[in-house]
């Protein structure tokens, strides 16, 4: 076990699902994962039987993901390679013209109206390598304004609730259910200073806490849009009138009718991001 890592690969059937498995990674141990084109990468300490470990990881994630069938590759790497493979290819990534996003191992210069938000890669959704991320904080940008109360429902590592501070906001809760999650977010919120606006709060993402949450000038998540859609009514409710939604997690496919649903919640779409085959929207409260 000593020196040698366990690189595992793991394909679902759709990128729908990419989310449920990189969430069951986490759960299941994974210290960080990374995204592929095609899937998910992730590292384990060697264990004594692979092929074991292979199977009974194989019949979490399947678990995890719903029943789909899951494939799950592996090989091995030496003790002293493992950090460097993981870190390769991650570099500063420019969100939109005032965004970016950087690993805390570089020291990039951010100019006086740019806003540099530093995450480490712990979990897969919401350290900006993913189009859902990116789509939400583009759209956010266009949605905070100096003083508003904001909601990220599903916060995962933290990103949107830490964007949201950076781009002004007074006060945002950060709501999430996984433990782990939890203390990724609240590591990234101090790292990035803006613990004295926002509160990571240990909760369901459901339409209890929207009932009793109060009402706020921005709610934002980046979450499936099976999760989405039956809240819409809940995030209406939580808005002040003229308040905005930022909603990502969609896939372009599932855009028309998720919209069509949003409207019938009384909302008004009022800008889109699209990239990949991922479709992100903002919309105003009526």
């Amino acid at each position: 076990m000593a020196g040698r890592w366990l690189v595992l690969t793991v394909k679902g059937p759709d990128d729908a699902r990419s989310e449920l498995l990189a969430q069951g990674l986490i759960a299941a141990g994974a210290s960080a994962v990374e995204e592929l084109d095609d899937g998910l990468r992730t590292w384990w300490p060697e264990p004594r039987s692979v092929e074991g470990f292979v199977q009974d990881l194989r019949a979490r994630l399947e678990r995890a993901a719903l029943g789909a069938p899951i494939d799950v590759s592996w090989n091995q790497c030496a003790d002293e390679d493992w950090l460097e493979t993981w870190r390769r290819g991650l570099d500063v990534r420019r969100v939109s013209e005032r965004i970016l996003i950087s690993p805390s191992w570089l020291t990039p210069h951010a100019g006086d109206r740019e806003i540099l938000i530093t995450i480490d890669p712990k979990m897969a959704f919401g350290t900006g390598e993913h189009a859902t991320t990116r789509g939400g904080l583009r759209l956010l940008e266009r949605a905070v304004r100096p003083g508003a109360r904001v909601l990220d429902m599903g916060t995962g590592s933290g990103i949107l609730a830490i964007a949201a501070a950076r781009l002004g906001a007074a006060h945002v809760d950060a709501v999430e259910c996984d433990d782990l999650a939890i203390d990724n977010a609240i590591e990234n919120v101090r790292a990035n200073g803006v613990a004295d606006r926002v509160q990571v709060r240990h909760h369901a993402v459901d339409a209890a806490f929207l009932a009793e949450s109060g009402s706020f000038d921005v709610v934002c998540a980046n979450i499936l849009s099976s999760v989405l859609l039956p809240l819409l009514s809940g995030f209406r409710a939580a808005l002040y009138p003229g308040g905005a939604l930022v909603v990502s997690g969609i896939l372009v496919s599932e855009s028309a009718p998720f919209c069509t649903s949003a409207e019938q919640a009384g909302f008004v779409l009022d800008a889109v991001d699209e990239e990949e085959d991922w479709w992100s929207g903002l919309f105003r409260a009526g």
